[in-house]
């Protein structure tokens, strides 16, 4: 009996936030079992770093500097999918941001930045990645909530906010797309270690979540329930994986 070839093997996986954490331990894994990637990120040097070490190893990988809360920016990176590798598989709509605050500190700036990186930044992929996938009529949008999109604690209301609408926001794509055979899962992780807790700006709130974040599990962790997301015959369709460290309470 034949090896079945990996379903991963040769797919066009397109990666925001791909510079570190959750990004880069998928485009790490996802390069081991054969995708071709194109990996969006603001930081320029990381992203191209991330990329020559990936083709180092054999694999196909474009890098291009995206900052989601520019939707031009988000559709060259699909488009650079399109151009390099003739389609576009998969889009994992990863790039976020944690600044949390009490609501009564007003931090007003760091609002924005969330709903703006965290549901827009969501939102500008899918635009790019609806008319080549509806074209093709295949694809799979896989979009990052979290544990506080289910969950709201102090001091986590704004981003709790964007990560709620996230799943909204997916479950309304999943229902839209099925007449072009597109599959939508969101992945809400809970503490996994990330560069997350370093965007916040508050220092008092900055140690309690550095202090929760004591138990967190590695990126790889999330990598693995992609690729298991991604891996199911085309005729199943993963919506929704909530997943926490096992020491996690909330």
């Amino acid at each position: 009996m034949q090896d079945q070839q990996d379903p991963i093997q040769h797919k066009v996986v397109v990666i925001t936030g791909a510079s570190s954490g959750l990004g880069e331990a998928t485009a790490r894994l996802l390069a081991e079992r054969g995708a071709r990637l194109v990996l969006g990120a603001r930081r320029t040097d990381r992203i191209n770093a991330l990329a020559a070490d990936l083709m180092r190893g054999g694999t196909q990988a474009v890098a291009v500097t995206t900052d989601v809360t520019d939707a031009q920016q988000v559709q060259a990176l699909v488009d650079t999918a399109v151009q390099t590798y003739g389609r576009i598989d998969v889009l994992i709509n990863n790039a976020g941001l944690m600044p949390h605050s009490p609501l009564d500190r007003r931090k007003i700036a760091d609002w924005d930045r969330m709903i703006d990186v965290n549901l827009k930044g969501v939102l500008y992929g899918i635009a790019a990645a609806l008319p080549p996938m509806q074209a093709q009529k295949s694809g799979h949008i896989i979009n990052v909530s979290s544990v506080a999109g289910h969950k709201v604690r102090p001091g986590s209301a704004v981003y709790a906010a964007t990560k709620s609408a996230v799943l909204m926001l997916s479950e309304g794509l999943r229902q839209e797309v099925k007449p072009y055979n597109i599959r939508t899962t969101v992945i809400s992780p809970g503490a996994v270690a990330t560069e997350l807790p370093d965007s916040i700006t508050e220092p008092d709130i900055a140690q309690a979540v550095r202090t929760f974040y004591r138990s967190a599990i590695p990126a790889a962790t999330f990598a693995r329930m992609v690729a298991f997301a991604m891996s199911q015959p085309d005729d199943v369709d993963i919506n929704e994986i909530l997943f926490r460290p096992t020491s996690q309470e909330v």
